[in-house]
């Protein structure tokens, strides 16, 4: 037991910046809330969510009692509004929290840190010490953070860095279903607007290729105003380029996965594998020493399989084209088991078979789609 007034997660006195917490690394529409909101549930916990969302920019400590979940977003009921961690951290009268830039908001894939970064890494440290000052475990959920996980790994070395995986097809199909049945563009503009933020970035040059995506033309526009370019371009894309352009950045953030994450938490499987749910639980508890509950977990592979006629505009036939150049692309990127860089990680050739397993599962919910 921590002595009154101490953290029970103490800084390592040798390195400031290194702090014990949870950095989950998750995509859109990837469960990842669900995920988070397990962790908030925890008394010893302080769950942060979104860290790097634009929203950040401009919150008031007026809004946050508004930014709940609406009832088409399949996020959980949630006992506080979205937001509602970053409350001491803010000011009455101002807009955000100390510390967060708009930039941070787009996700990065260069292989060095950014100009940016050193903002960011003070930004989160801020949150992070705060917290652990206040004797709980900082725990974040990010969707704009997998390009940057390396980086963030190298800067919070003591952190546990988990990346929430689920099959490409559902994935995809989550925010391709709120655009058809609710005209929600955000979704599918997405992955377009990293795409095409990051295209001069080598790697990102080549899924691109791989993928044989169709980007915007206007990169050159300031980032707002090709975010703005990427939703009209999502208001009438085909469902074939939109799923081009989805899986590219999903098979970008599998390859940083495989090179920095510390534990994959596999969504497929926590709604039909009680063992492994239990096995999932058991393993934040002895590497973090927080013990989120993962029993209540949907099987969300079985609903969509049971709804295929829901999915319009988009063939699953032609899917398969794409589904083996990622797996190409993944095989010329991932490291080799003899390499150096995949000596430093164990989970290298793990993910790479992941990455098989979930086109393979993917390839088969989508065949029905028409």
């Amino acid at each position: 037991m921590s002595m009154p007034g101490t953290s029970p997660f103490p800084l390592n006195d040798d390195a400031a910046h290194q702090s014990r917490g949870v950095f989950l690394h998750t995509g859109w529409r990837s469960a990842g809330t669900w995920v988070w909101s397990r962790f908030r549930a925890l008394d010893s916990v302080t769950a942060f969510y979104e860290p790097l969302s634009n929203v950040i920019a401009d919150l008031k400590l007026a809004d946050l009692a508004a930014l709940k979940p609406t009832f088409n977003s399949g996020h959980p009921a949630l006992n506080a509004p979205y937001f509602a961690e970053y409350r001491p951290f803010m000011r009455e009268g101002a807009r955000g929290v100390p510390g967060y830039r708009r930039r941070f908001s787009i996700d990065r894939f260069g292989d060095t840190p950014d100009m940016e970064f050193p903002a960011l890494h003070a930004y989160l440290h801020e949150l992070t010490v705060r917290t652990l000052d206040a004797g709980k475990m900082p725990v974040f959920k990010f969707c704009r953070s997998s390009g940057r996980l390396p980086w963030l790994k190298q800067a919070f070395p003591a952190a546990l860095h988990v990346a929430v995986m689920r099959n490409p097809a559902s994935q995809f199909a989550s925010g391709w279903l709120l655009q058809q049945e609710w005209r929600n563009t955000f979704f599918v503009a997405a992955p377009l607007r990293v795409l095409g933020l990051n295209r001069r970035e080598p790697i990102v040059k080549a899924v691109i290729d791989a993928c044989e995506v169709r980007l915007p033309d206007d990169s050159s526009a300031s980032e707002d105003a090709y975010a703005a370019v990427c939703e009209q371009y999502a208001r009438t894309i085909e469902g074939a380029h939109a799923y081009r352009a989805f899986i590219a950045l999903w098979a970008l953030c599998a390859l940083r996965i495989a090179n920095a994450a510390d534990i994959v938490l596999d969504i497929d499987r926590l709604g039909n594998e009680p063992a492994y749910a239990a096995e999932s639980a058991a393993g934040f508890a002895a590497r973090s020493g927080v013990t989120p509950r993962f029993d209540d977990a949907r099987d969300l592979v079985d609903e969509l399989k049971r709804t295929p006629a829901r999915i319009a505009g988009i063939d699953g036939w032609s899917m398969r084209t794409v589904h083996n150049a990622v797996v190409k692309f993944i095989e010329a990127h991932v490291a080799s088991p003899q390499s150096e860089q995949s000596a430093q990680s164990a989970h290298t050739p793990d993910v790479a078979a992941l990455v098989r397993e979930k086109l393979a599962l993917a390839a088969a919910i989508s065949e029905p789609w028409r």
